[in-house]
């Protein structure tokens, strides 16, 4: 079974959601049960292999590239299929691995209009392979190509299931995401021709990087292309408008695969590739990525206060969540980007949870305007209750895993790596440390007026049906997840912490 994995065992996850997609293109498009049976079965497999992987993990080396594979692929460009999974990247694809089954699951009785399960899940299949694609890439274009394989179904998924200005807010997406993009790849050619390198293989490029010297000013010029890139992705402050349009508008199973996943290639992007290569670079961007991060934190918050759509304040709340993640990443310490991948894969279950409560509201009543919610715990009181355990994670209550993504990451502000200026992140620290209470003023207030009270007049007649069989299967694996994360975090810092030291200290000396 070990040399099994080690030959297919990222191989055969990675591409079997594409054969899939292929599979089910022949299918008729009216044989709608066969077609969610193959990609429920394909996503279940795939999430086997993710078990199988975490059994035969060996967790005394995390820092070590395990079940790694190195063919040739373009050979023309020195391009060549590495793959491979560290304690970095292992969280991220469990994280998709667990996510997809659960949308496919909640998308059985739950298919937006207009109604086409073949085409819907096939663009699902391919975001699949696209994700675990950039998550187990050691290869620069090897993952630039998987980082764009995600860009179109998206796309598809707002444009075509999405609400009344999906057009706008598909092209503002793909837009927005395109323009990073190709700053982002002409970084990747630059520091390929700079260092005159062989591969593009991202070890061996950090080490030709610190072997040849390259000017600090051109470092961080290319520093700036990939920070465009990812920046957009996560989506940092000013980049973020895209977010809040694409969610609202995006089908539920798009806005939960969005937060959950799709975000996360952004914040990963850095702690895998531009950290890594350019520690020079990154620790003169780090004070300008910390401000950007609090600026977020404080203006995504402000911007939950101000929203009447609950799907639209569950955007911005993604926004000022993210900029926790970026903060841990600024400090450029081992604490820090623990931290950071912590609160990536806490913010996909909860985020995504609650994108996935909005959806079935919106179901059941037509609207997500909170002044025409209310007492949800008397109409539909079991989603009420996962309503309201998921917003105390949101918020960072001890005890659930959104705690272990923001406190540990506001802490690493105080004593910030070597070279950077101390006094300027403990006063990003502080920022940050207000920022949790303004995400309890929001997530509390959208709370009381969505779950408490008696229903409004229009819906205080009509039978809501509490929580369909799908609802129940799909969402208390998240749960749980979140549950056992925020009691028993060892679980994941242990997975990662020798990865995150190992890049720290080979980077930056830490």
């Amino acid at each position: 079974m070990t040399d099994f994995l080690n030959d297919w065992g990222l191989t055969i996850p990675t591409l079997l959601p594409l054969v899939a997609a292929v599979v089910m293109m022949l299918i008729p498009k009216a044989e709608e049960e066969t077609h969610k049976v193959v990609a429920l079965a394909t996503s279940l497999v795939v999430a086997v292999f993710g078990v199988l992987l975490l059994l035969n993990f060996d967790f005394d080396r995390t820092k070590d590239l395990q079940f790694a594979v190195d063919i040739g692929w373009i050979d023309i460009i020195r391009s060549r299929f590495t793959i491979g999974v560290d304690g970095i990247a292992l969280p991220l694809i469990l994280l998709t691995m667990f996510v997809v089954p659960l949308v496919i699951i909640y998308s059985w009785n739950h298919f937006p209009e207009p109604h086409n399960p073949k085409a819907f899940l096939i663009l699902i299949m391919i975001l699949h392979t696209g994700m675990l694609g950039s998550f187990v890439a050691q290869d620069l274009i090897l993952f630039f190509v998987f980082f764009e394989v995600v860009l179109l179904p998206m796309y598809f998924m707002i444009g075509v299931w999405g609400g009344e200005q999906r057009q706008y807010a598909s092209i503002k997406f793909f837009l927005y995401t395109l323009f990073g993009s190709a700053l982002m790849i002409v970084s990747f050619l630059a520091l390929f021709v700079l260092t005159g390198a062989e591969t593009f293989n991202m070890v061996q490029l950090a080490e030709q990087v610190a072997a040849r010297e390259i000017a600090l000013s051109t470092q961080v010029l290319i520093f700036g292309g990939m920070f465009m890139g990812f920046g957009i992705k996560v989506p940092m402050f000013p980049f973020h408008t895209w977010l809040p349009d694409a969610h609202t508008q995006a089908p539920t199973q798009g806005s939960v695969i969005l937060a959950a996943v799709l975000l996360k290639l952004g914040t990963y992007g850095f702690v895998r590739i531009a950290l890594p290569i350019l520690p020079d670079a990154a620790i003169e961007w780090a004070p300008w990525i910390g401000l950007l991060a609090v600026i977020g934190i404080i203006y995504g918050a402000l911007g939950c206060l101000a929203q009447t759509d609950m799907k639209r304040l569950i955007a911005f709340s993604s926004v000022a969540h993210m900029g926790y993640v970026m903060l841990g990443i600024a400090t450029l310490t081992d604490f820090g980007i623990n931290a950071a991948i912590f609160g990536m894969v806490a913010h996909g279950l909860i985020t995504g949870m609650l994108f996935f409560i909005a959806g079935s509201i919106k179901e059941r009543f037509h609207t997500l305007e909170i002044k025409r919610l209310g007492g949800l715990l008397k109409q539909a009181p079991r989603m009420g209750w996962i309503l309201g355990l998921t917003t105390m994670a949101s918020l960072g209550l001890p005890g659930l895993a959104g705690f272990w993504g923001e406190f540990p990451a506001i802490l690493a502000a105080y004593n910030p790596a070597e070279g950077l200026n101390v006094t300027l992140f403990r006063a990003y620290m502080v920022i940050a440390a207000l920022g949790t209470v303004l995400a309890a003023a929001y997530l509390l207030w959208l709370y009381q007026r969505t779950a408490f009270g008696e229903p409004k007049e229009e819906f205080a007649h009509e039978h809501v049906h509490d929580m369909h069989v799908t609802e129940w299967i799909a969402w208390i694996p998240m749960v749980i997840a979140f549950v056992v994360l925020g009691l028993m975090p060892g679980l994941l810092f242990g997975m990662m912490d020798g990865a995150v030291t190992n890049m720290v200290r080979t980077a930056f000396g830490g």
